[in-house]
């Protein structure tokens, strides 16, 4: 099976002859009888691997958190910072008129930051809203097209008023629980999208900010699956591409669909049943599916540390990328902080349309676009939604074409919980 592996890396054949990388065969764990007769002459060697062991203990820590510190100024608490700016943040949407209090007053979202700010606070999380609405604010003053929300950090008004999220949770009778709460102390998880173009440039600035032995992105895990395993083991195989093929054909193009589910049907049972060679293929191709068989980056996820990243876990470069050598579920059970950067193709479309429409319409706000312009919703209702986000796919249009939205509520039945923020389904 290993053979196999190397064959299916370096492109060769088990038929061409040893792989390279299994010269003898001597390659497994030997055990302590055939290590002393190795190493008979040198005694003390096999001693010495007591010791070693001896002195060496790593313990994984799964139960603390490991949180980094945002760096306030004046000596202020993360919490006295973060209340700070909450203040400025929310004088400033009502300045912009982004607050008006016609359907709710002020009280209700005085009262509803206070309450946020508790429950951030006492979940230990202040510095964490001060580090994204750090970069979010960073890349809005570097002009770099940044999304309005989405998910459930969308639910929070704290999040609305640093300029994290443009969607105001009130007005939209959103639910600060579903994004943090004190009965189910989970990590938060604000999901921000930026400019395809340019979302690097976010990353580059939090690298430069805390430090590139603070900062890494996250590895990700290619594994081998079941029609795939088959066409790799079949290469290194020396077997045709067209017999391979027919095998491969008789695997249902379905999610999560298995080598062993694919035997209980009649195509490839039949197939499996028939040819010793056949048989050899699939028994190779199942012990091997499943198992990693690449690298690459998470699309988003970006892991920011207190101490130098590899006091926590091992890092290693992709090519020129610092990654984490765990996956994302396991740096989580670490204790480590997972920040999410999306890249989105179309908030470089949005952004280009508003400099458009700033041409004849200097005062233009896309913040400030009605919704509830029937033009809109008749558009959206004919399914004419190509290229708008959550709504393009031949079923969502359908749908739209069937249900007829004439006002919001009709479209937030529409979609399910914890879609893209409101507005963006509107431009």
């Amino acid at each position: 099976t290993q053979a196999v592996l190397t064959c299916v890396q370096t492109n060769t054949t088990v038929d061409a002859g040893r792989p390279a990388a299994f010269a003898t065969n001597d390659f497994y764990v030997k055990d302590s009888t055939e290590m002393s007769l190795l190493f008979r002459a040198y005694p003390e060697a096999i001693e010495n691997t007591v010791k070693i062991a001896d002195m060496c203990e790593v313990e994984f820590d799964f139960d603390t958190q490991y949180l980094p510190k945002f760096p306030c100024p004046n000596s202020l608490s993360a919490e006295e910072y973060l209340r700070e700016l909450t203040e400025k943040g929310f004088q400033a949407r009502i300045a912009r008129g982004h607050i008006t209090f016609l359907e709710h007053t002020e009280q209700e979202y005085r009262a509803r930051l206070e309450y946020e700010l508790g429950v951030i606070s006492e979940m230990g999380f202040a510095d964490y809203f001060l580090i994204v609405q750090d970069y979010v604010n960073y890349a809005k003053s570097k002009d770099i097209p940044v999304g309005p929300g989405r998910g459930s950090g969308a639910g929070s008004l704290v999040a609305y008023a640093l300029g994290i999220t443009d969607v105001d949770s009130i007005r939209f009778d959103l639910l600060f629980e579903r994004f943090l709460n004190p009965e189910r102390v989970t990590m938060p998880d604000i999901d921000v999208d930026f400019c395809y173009n340019r979302r690097d440039e976010v990353i580059e600035y939090v690298t430069r900010k805390y430090g590139a032995d603070h900062v890494s992105q996250i590895i990700t895990f290619g594994t081998m699956a079941a029609r795939a395993s088959i066409r790799d083991v079949g290469r290194a195989l020396g077997m045709s591409y067209a017999d391979v093929d027919v095998v491969a054909r008789a695997i249902p193009q379905e999610l999560n669909m298995t080598i062993d589910h694919a035997l209980t049907l009649p195509d490839l049972k039949k197939l499996y049943e028939s040819s010793e060679q056949v048989r050899r293929l699939v028994d190779t191709a199942r012990s091997l599916e499943g198992m990693p068989r690449n690298v690459s980056v998470h699309a988003a996820g970006v892991v920011i540390t207190d101490k130098p990243i590899s006091n926590y876990l091992p890092v290693a470069l992709s090519n020129g990328t610092v990654v984490t050598q765990f996956d994302m579920d396991t740096v989580a059970s670490l204790g480590l902080l997972k920040f999410d950067f999306l890249a989105l193709r179309y908030l470089t479309i949005l952004h280009d349309a508003e400099g458009m429409i700033r041409e004849s319409e200097p005062n233009f706000d896309i913040e400030k676009l009605p919704l509830d312009d029937a033009e809109t919703y008749a558009l959206i209702s004919s399914g004419k939604t190509s290229g708008i986000f959550q709504l393009e796919s031949g079923g969502m249009r359908q749908m739209l074409s069937n249900l007829r939205p004439e006002r919001r509520d009709c479209r937030h039945c529409a979609l399910p919980p914890g879609t893209y923020g409101f507005h963006s389904h509107l431009y």
